[in-house]
């Protein structure tokens, strides 16, 4: 087994059985990570608000919330990837880990030196799909900008009677002026737009 990972990672291991939980948690902790532990869902959950995580380990059968739930609602709230750990290798189950963005799917019971390799992949899938997310989160939002941007442009256009070009250089000028982007400025005369053409301002 690898005595240090390469890369601190830092990890979050959700477990309902306190004895793979303390057992797990040891061994993953000499291997050279770092190891906060939860013996619930709900529990991780708070651990997942408290600091990010590299990666999830989670039970897949606990009380109250699955992992696979727990699994969604990590990577969905906190960009938190999970590999799954279960004494049950069922093909459905295994399918239902997947559709809620697990990365892996191991079965117990499984000691550290054959954990870590599964667990280096996962952290690096992780890594990798996270980016990717970012990148199209990034995108989403300078489309929207481009758009807002557009439609703050028509509006100058509409009500003073000049050309593209001229709109835009007035909003230009007054994102200089204020110290501010583009876009922000943009998005403050579209929302006084809305304002005014809202049905109490109206005639």
């Amino acid at each position: 087994m690898n005595s240090k990972a390469a890369v601190i990672a830092n990890l979050l291991l959700v477990d309902d059985d306190r004895l793979v939980l303390a057992t797990l948690g040891e061994g993953l902790s000499r291997a050279g990570y770092r190891v906060t532990s939860a013996s619930s869902a709900e529990e991780a959950i708070e651990r997942a608000r408290e600091q990010p995580f590299d990666l999830a380990l989670v039970d897949m059968r606990m009380s109250g919330m699955s992992g696979a739930e727990l699994s969604r609602r990590l990577l969905d709230e906190f960009a938190c990837c999970t590999l799954i750990l279960s004494a049950y290798g069922d093909l459905d189950i295994v399918r239902e880990a997947a559709s809620h963005g697990a990365l892996g799917y191991l079965i117990k019971p499984i000691d550290v030196a054959s954990l870590v390799p599964a667990l280096e992949s996962a952290l690096a899938r992780a890594k990798e799909l996270l980016e990717l997310r970012s990148t199209r989160d990034q995108l989403s939002t300078a489309l929207r900008q481009g758009r807002e941007t557009s439609m703050a442009i028509g509006i100058l256009m509409e009500r003073l009677r000049i050309d593209r070009d001229a709109a835009f250089a007035r909003l230009r000028d007054s994102a200089r002026a204020q110290r501010r982007r583009v876009s922000e400025v943009a998005e403050d005369l579209l929302r006084a737009a809305d304002t005014l053409n809202s049905p109490g301002n109206r005639g």
